[in-house]
């Protein structure tokens, strides 16, 4: 391929500038940087399902901030990005916190219990008619729950989950 020497140094010059070996410098800097960013501080996740309907849909992208939970403990009402296992660190599950470390949480005609209170719930917009014993959450743990009680509760994942097992905040 006998390309005229203009459009050849035209070519490099648009991918990569004038000075090849800073652009690859600048390209090396940029792996180095997202890798660091999206391995250590947001870490991105895809939704699947319509546990959290309505505020997450399923198959969107969202990220969780790894670093919010470092000087801070989770709150009530936070959607959390948790791992089921300790064992597997693949699969993220995202939930809110409806209960804290010592309080007792149930469910009654499908509302959230909490120390005999039903919890007002704003972002719960499917009805339920989910019915659990209070559990009492230790001094590490967490009750968490999706935000879509329209599915019968044995096709959803809730419950206690240490603290160890929060991988973060979810930030969009």
């Amino acid at each position: 391929m006998n390309e005229p020497k203009c459009v050849r140094s035209t070519l490099t010059r648009l991918v990569c500038g004038t000075s090849p070996r800073r652009t690859l410098v600048r390209c090396l800097v940029l792996v180095v940087v997202c890798l660091v960013v999206f391995k250590f501080l947001f870490l991105p996740v895809r939704v699947h399902g319509g546990s959290m309907l309505p505020a997450y849909s399923s198959r969107g992208i969202n990220f969780v901030n790894r670093l919010a939970y470092r000087r801070a403990q989770p709150r009530r009402g936070d959607v959390v990005a948790i791992w089921p296992r300790e064992s597997s660190r693949r699969v993220v599950l995202m939930k809110r916190v409806v209960g804290l470390p010592g309080e007792t949480v149930g469910f009654r005609d499908g509302r959230v219990v909490v120390d005999g209170v039903p919890l007002n719930e704003p972002y719960v917009r499917y009805a339920s008619d989910w019915n659990l014993e209070p559990v009492r959450c230790g001094p590490d743990e967490y009750f968490v729950v999706g935000d879509n009680r329209s599915m019968p509760m044995d096709g959803h994942w809730f419950g206690r989950a240490k603290a160890q097992l929060i991988a973060g905040r979810m930030v969009l």
